[in-house]
């Protein structure tokens, strides 16, 4: 993609309204734009970062046996007043009506919808166990939206829901989901902390957040040092250690009694990203969600929900992925992962050496923001280490007559000169 062709409205500086450097530095890149209070526009370069994250998210629900499905934004409030949570759920539900009167809401997460899918569907235990999932947008009326996609009211979210006959499979599912959150927090480059958590409004007896490290963090977190030495992506977690192991928020966290031995407890900043909920048969019973079991008895199914903030991990990875210059994306969320810099735009040699590569780095597949504008270096580099490719091609006068072109990484600045031919090689390899 070249840049001269590419929608990207960067900032020199930040809003001032903009109070955390993940909201600086998405209105700064271009990424967003404020519509309203807490609701934003998502312009290319954001969107390209939320497909990607979207995408990985998809792919660990598919791989643990989710099964997805779309529900709508609209929902019946005779739904919610089934469940008892129509009056309960408090302001933070946006409720209309339509043209008939009728009571409806924005629904803010889908336990009810989806368990009206399964109540109308599903009769036996052989159907069991299902875990159905959606990628849909939610909105929450928050009293304060702040710090741009960490806390808006309207927000792009994965929400599952496990369906099991009893305690016991519901647990198996829980479990399930426990471990394709901390793949899939890993395939983003990012290290999560599971730790006990309230259930809040959603319910239920058993609940786990997993909070990120950032140091831009909204709270302390505490936990052994045994999570920094595990491989989250081993196909074999053994979930009842990882669950075992010591993590705690800081109003939880009482160095007095803490199990951990000093040596061994690492502290830091985190940040929610997901949440997982077991709550047995609290929107199955008053709903009337039943199967038949192998006994021929008629029961209400045991159920789980898990969520995902998709667009809240976009400011997440941010958070944990920038320096004084910009943003450092993680490779396998980069909007694109070459920024291709053509130092002279009015010199043929430079000219015709960075639209060759430009054509040979498509062919290898490689996604590639190409600065061919006419601007000054400066520029061009300022507006590369803002928005945080992974890596940076740079082609010179000096390197044009050469046959050379510079490859930097963002990250770490390291810097070499390869052929062009070696440098796609690398980056393909």
């Amino acid at each position: 993609m070249r840049l001269s062709r590419f929608f990207l409205p960067v900032l020199k500086e930040a809003p001032a309204e903009a109070q955390i450097v993940s909201h600086q530095l998405m209105l700064r890149a271009g990424m967003i734009q404020q519509l309203s209070a807490g609701i934003y526009s998502w312009l290319p370069l954001g969107w390209r970062v939320l497909r990607k994250v979207e995408q990985i998210v998809r792919e660990e629900q598919d791989r643990s046996g989710a099964i997805e499905i779309l529900m709508p934004t609209i929902q019946p409030a005779d739904l919610w007043r089934e469940s008892g949570r129509y009056d309960d759920y408090g302001k933070e539900m946006l409720r209309i009506r339509d043209r008939h009167e009728r009571d409806m809401l924005y629904g803010p997460t889908n336990e009810e919808n989806v368990t009206d899918i399964f109540r109308r569907h599903v009769k036996s235990y052989k159907a069991l166990p299902l875990n159905l999932y959606h990628i849909q947008w939610k909105f929450r009326d928050e009293v304060r939206p702040r710090f741009g996609v960490m806390r808006g009211r309207e927000f792009l979210m994965k929400d599952a829901y496990s369906f099991d006959l009893d305690h016991e499979a519901a647990q198996r599912a829980y479990d399930r989901m426990f471990v394709a959150y901390l793949k899939t927090f890993k395939r983003m480059g990012l290290t999560a902390i599971p730790m006990q958590a309230e259930t809040g409004p959603i319910g239920g007896n058993m609940s786990h957040e997993f909070q990120i490290l950032a140091s831009t963090g909204e709270s302390a977190v505490y936990f052994d040092a045994a999570f920094e030495e595990i491989d989250f992506l081993a196909d074999e977690l053994d979930v009842g250690r990882l669950k075992a192991l010591y993590a705690a928020a800081d109003e939880k966290h009482d160095p007095a009694t803490c199990p951990v031995p000093p040596e061994r407890l690492r502290s830091g900043r985190g940040i929610e990203v997901g949440h997982i909920f077991y709550f047995g048969t609290k929107y199955s019973a008053p709903m009337g969600a039943t199967v038949i079991g192998p006994d021929g008895k008629e029961v209400p199914v045991e159920m789980g929900s898990y969520g995902i903030g998709v667009s809240r991990l976009v400011g997440a990875l941010i958070e944990a992925n920038h320096d004084e210059r910009g943003i450092i994306w993680p490779e396998p969320v980069a909007p694109f992962r070459v920024a291709l810099i053509n130092l002279r735009g009015d010199d043929p040699l430079c000219t015709a050496m960075a639209d060759r590569l430009d054509a040979q780095l498509a062919a290898a597949g490689i996604e590639t923001l190409y600065d061919d504008r006419e601007e000054r270096a400066g520029v061009k580099f300022a507006t590369m280490d803002l928005i945080g490719l992974p890596w940076q091609v740079t082609v010179g006068p000096r390197g044009a007559k050469a046959g050379t072109v510079e490859l930097k990484s963002r990250r770490t600045g390291e810097v070499c000169e390869l052929t062009p031919e070696a440098l796609v090689a690398r980056l393909a390899g």
